[in-house]
């Protein structure tokens, strides 16, 4: 193995998903302790989020955008987990472009007449 294809470290792969727009929060315990190193980035129409619990204990998980909680999502495009070097580089490895099936957004609000046989999409605020 050259070290051009040597294994990258997990702090540099923290740096690349920091890169592409990840934003962490570390939960804490009542006595302040970090239990977990959480990364979220919500892009196109999905939502991408990976919990380092341990080094040996990653999960990164897609969803679609809709999703009401992140952390236990109903619906789950695409999911991996397992030590933090092979998840994170599966992570980058997905590409941005792929996205929750194709559907039209749920917007409310109602037709107006603008003139004879004209109407616009009035949406509701």
């Amino acid at each position: 193995m050259s070290s051009t294809d040597a294994p990258r470290s997990i702090d540099d792969l923290l740096q690349d998903l920091i890169a592409r727009g990840y934003q962490f929060v570390h939960p804490r315990d009542a006595k302040g302790a970090v239990i977990a190193v959480v990364g979220v980035r919500a892009h196109d129409s999905v939502i991408d989020v990976v919990r380092l619990n341990a080094e040996d204990d990653v999960v990164a998980t897609r969803m679609p955008g809709g999703e009401e909680d992140i952390l236990a999502p109903r619906t789950v495009l695409w999911r991996t987990s397992g030590a933090a070097q092979p998840v994170l580089d599966e992570l980058l490895a997905l590409p941005d472009d792929t996205a929750a099936p194709a559907q039209p957004p749920a917007r409310s609000g109602c037709w107006v007449p603008t003139g004879t046989g004209r109407a616009t999409w009035l949406a509701a605020s």
